[in-house]
């Protein structure tokens, strides 16, 4: 079960390879949670640098030039390096290639294999012996050319230190459960809100619980008016301890947590992003009165209601 909160205390630190006609898709749904999370939390939690394999500009499948920050080699250690390759992968799989993902793999807690990046990855020998996803389109190919890899069709899997990624979907489902790994839930929660996106999926792979989609759409709707747990359940034609036990199980918190958790995330969104004053949000946000929220909000985002508002001016 995850933990609904963690705390930790420096950046996780990732390096991005990437290869020519790469998914810029693929590097977005990457790269745009991990900046979410440092904008939810008021924290540098992540960070990132773009490497090509020589310090050059690469290009992405749709044309893009993007300046890296450097060439793989001055890549120092890291928490994961993501190897990034989607069309023309064949046309980087080259003997200097292979030696510098085997050393850079040397410098990475986790190696991440995206899109058409884990056929690097095979071809380099840090595949060997494990379990691994690519591309839907390449795993015919794959499964036939890498025959000490055990090739799976899922959206991504993760053996030992390496994690293979089948594309772009997948990706932002990956990187948001690495958020929940090293935030929490709460975290990933309020990423997903920047993305409009359904709550986390049990295991990773699978769908989410329906049971909990349809309760924190029903949070969503009744901030201003909160619903008490039965009237919750009784919505969702289920006992409250049913609907405890999926909250618990999928986000790692009981609901009532979970619900105090999405209106004061409204109620900073409010103070951050609107003129709205204390008394205003304080109702809008189903609290008694401004003194309640200015508590609710010093306990959990340990700042007054005021101190949140000067960050954004």
């Amino acid at each position: 079960m995850q933990k609904w909160t963690k705390t930790i205390t420096s950046p996780v630190r990732i390096a991005f390879l990437v290869f020519d006609d790469f998914s810029n898709l693929c590097m977005a749904n990457c790269l745009e949670p991990l900046r979410a999370a440092n904008a939810v939390t008021h924290h540098h939690m992540f960070d990132w640098r773009i490497l090509t394999l020589d310090g050059s500009p690469a290009r992405t499948s749709s044309g893009i030039q993007i300046v890296p920050h450097g060439e793989l080699r001055s890549m120092t250690s890291c928490d994961y390096l993501f190897v990034h390759a989607s069309y023309g992968h064949t046309g980087h799989d080259t003997r200097p290639t292979r030696q510098a993902l085997r050393a850079a793999a040397a410098r990475a807690v986790t190696v991440i294999g995206l899109d058409a990046g884990p056929w690097l990855l095979a071809s380099s020998g840090l595949l060997r012996g494990r379990r691994a996803t690519v591309h839907w389109d390449m795993l015919t190919a794959f499964s036939e050319r890498f025959l000490d890899v055990e090739v799976v069709r899922a959206r991504y899997l993760r053996d030992g230190p390496v994690m293979t990624c089948a594309g772009a979907l997948s990706a932002l489902d990956m990187v948001l459960d690495l958020v929940s790994a090293h935030l929490g839930e709460a975290a990933r929660l309020d990423v997903e809100d920047q993305f409009i996106k359904d709550p986390p999926r049990t295991d990773g792979t699978g769908p989410g619980d329906p049971l909990v989609s349809r309760a924190l759409d029903l949070m969503r709707d009744h901030v201003e008016r909160p619903l008490s747990l039965p009237a919750l359940a009784h919505r969702l034609s289920c006992q409250p301890r049913t609907l405890d036990r999926h909250f618990r199980r999928s986000l790692g918190a009981p609901p009532g947590t979970v619900y105090r958790h999405l209106r004061l995330s409204t109620a900073r969104k409010m103070l951050e992003g609107t003129g709205l004053g204390v008394a205003e949000i304080a109702l809008r946000c189903g609290y008694e009165s401004p003194a309640a929220l200015a508590r609710a909000v010093r306990d959990r985002f340990g700042a007054t209601p005021s101190a949140l508002r000067k960050r954004t001016l």
